[in-house]
């Protein structure tokens, strides 16, 4: 019987090449393989696009791709464990990850790229920024905060009523995926139970790996402290996120400072750019428009 979830696949990266997109396997270490979507031609802004935890690069971002290809490079990773990316290390932390990346676009040849991350994607562009601000240019973020920290797991678990990070985003039912759907969309959707099925077989692989990932986002409370970002912050937030609410983006833009500004986008949760794609597109879109004026206007000035 066809997986309709798996089906959908082929069809996406059609249409990712029809738009230019080439898919690379890039060898970055002897067991380490990172899978990336990147253009064929090099001669506009690059964009980076990072994953959250549901899904690979190419499925979380399909509704998002199509209005930028035209005027950015875009690059899409998969990142480890996801899709078709795989290591041999042990180094399940946001870092190793964020390194991983960071080399991949190396091997490509992009020097500066602006960076979106999305959920856990978010926590790797915020390292990879901390880590690498020559690369990364300026931050998009969306439903994510700078780091898991023992307080805001804590607290993110129990208002959501589970008992785990892994429990909550590694369902193996159909319960515990409809619960996880609910939580994450502002509007409550109905689909058959063929469809959280065939989901359920190919969008939570490598489940040991990945629930070692989530024990690697956790950071003590001791430990955490916020970064001092070179960059510019955007945070595009869905005013109804239940995973990572409002009052917590707005709590993070003032410990950012003044480089960080923030977007809520009405009737949205959590996959606010799935929800709301047109919405967020054009925030996406507004945000990158104004990063190149300002670089345009620092070149004329100099």
């Amino acid at each position: 019987m066809v997986n309709f979830i798996e089906a959908q696949k082929p069809l996406l990266s059609r249409l990712m090449k029809m738009a230019g997109l080439r898919p690379i396997e890039i060898e970055l270490e002897p067991g380490t393989t990172m899978h990336i979507w990147a253009p064929k031609h090099h001669s506009r802004p690059n964009v980076l696009l990072i994953h959250g935890f549901a899904a690979e690069g190419n499925v979380t971002w399909q509704f998002n791709f199509g209005v930028l290809v035209s005027r950015y490079n875009l690059y899409i990773p998969d990142l480890m464990f996801f899709g078709k990316s795989s290591t041999s290390s042990a180094d399940r932390s946001p870092d190793f990850q964020a390194g991983c990346v960071a080399a991949a676009m190396a091997r490509l040849g992009v020097a500066r790229c602006d960076v979106v991350g999305f959920s856990y994607g978010g926590m790797v562009a915020f390292k990879l920024a901390e880590a690498r601000p020559e690369l990364v240019r300026s931050l998009c973020i969306s439903g994510s905060v700078v780091a898991m920290t023992d307080a805001v797991n804590k607290e993110t678990m129990e208002r959501l009523g589970a008992g785990s990070s892994a429990e909550l985003l590694m369902p193996e039912t159909l319960k515990g995926l409809k619960a996880l759907l609910s939580i994450s969309m502002y509007k409550k959707m109905w689909f058959p139970d063929r469809f959280y099925k065939d989901y359920l077989k190919v969008m939570f692989t490598n489940r040991k790996e990945r629930m070692e990932l989530l024990q690697g986002l956790i950071t003590s409370n001791l430990d955490a402290k916020i970064p001092t970002f070179q960059q510019k912050i955007m945070l595009i937030w869905g005013e109804e996120d239940k995973i990572f609410n409002i009052e917590l983006a707005k709590k993070m833009k003032e410990q950012l400072g003044e480089n960080c500004f923030l977007y809520g986008i009405r009737k949205a949760g959590h996959l606010l750019h799935v929800e709301r794609p047109c919405a967020y597109n054009r925030q996406l879109q507004r945000w990158l428009t104004y990063i190149n004026s300002q670089k345009e206007a620092a070149d004329q000035a100099s």
